[in-house]
């Protein structure tokens, strides 16, 4: 098994596993992405990691077992630690991610399913049944959500640029900019001096997106459009 030697050397648990194994090497030799083999055995590997720590059987773990690996990655600390700073942070991982961890664990066991090992798939699915009442749409181990954006009091809009005031020129135009133009990180950072027309007080965008029009022109406000020179008498500094 040839095509798992480097995920079974990277998770060392794998390789103590004979399905485990055998099933990844099933998907290598279907022809998956190496990007897709790795994800799948990060996934079944922090698994099965937690299996053997809860001395679980694999042929007989249930829902219960499954609902308890959840629970450990909703409180699990980021693996970055202490470092991250974010506004809306908290404990465990987000809900794709789990999601993302999950996937690996249900073909793995659909796979012991039709090998005849199992009856039934602890982590299971959602499922439409057509004609039922409220459309019988059941939902699956974890339900998904859809996270909205987060827009800033006035206390912390207020409190974010008193932080600008401390950085410098630069930080202060991109922000400027940013908020303007409703950039993105990447058209942010790949803009040069020759997108901005301050006599225009226009942008020149390039989308990172490959699905957006490649060139979008925004127009800036009066404070960051002239920011770029010094300010006269009573006029606002950017």
């Amino acid at each position: 098994m040839s095509g798992t030697a480097g995920v079974t050397e990277k998770w060392p648990v794998l390789g103590r596993h004979e399905r485990a194994a055998g099933w990844l090497q099933m998907w290598c030799d279907l022809g998956r992405a190496p990007r897709t083999i790795d994800a799948y055995a990060r996934g079944l590997a922090e698994y099965l990691v937690v299996c053997e720590r809860e001395g679980v059987d694999l042929l007989v773990a249930g829902r219960a077992h499954i609902a308890f690996y959840v629970r450990e990655l909703t409180e699990r600390p980021s693996r970055r630690g202490g470092n991250v700073v974010s506004i809306d942070s908290g404990s465990g991982l987000a809900n794709a991610t789990i999601q993302q961890r999950l996937v690996p664990v249900r073909l793995f066991y659909d796979f012991l399913m039709e090998e005849g090992l199992r009856e039934s798939n602890p982590v299971g699915r959602g499922r439409y049944t057509p004609g039922r009442r409220l459309g019988g749409h059941q939902r699956g181990l974890v339900p998904r959500l859809t996270k909205l954006p987060w827009i800033p009091s006035e206390q912390q809009w207020l409190g974010i640029l008193k932080a600008a005031r401390e950085e410098s020129v630069r930080n202060r135009v991109m922000l400027a900019l940013a908020y303007d133009s409703a950039l993105r990180r990447e058209e942010l950072c790949s803009l040069r001096t020759d997108d901005l027309d301050p006599a225009y007080r226009t942008l020149r965008a390039r989308a990172g997106n490959p699905s957006l029009p490649p060139t979008t022109w925004a127009t800036l406000s009066w404070s960051t459009g002239c920011g770029r020179r010094s300010p006269t008498a009573g006029e606002p500094a950017l």
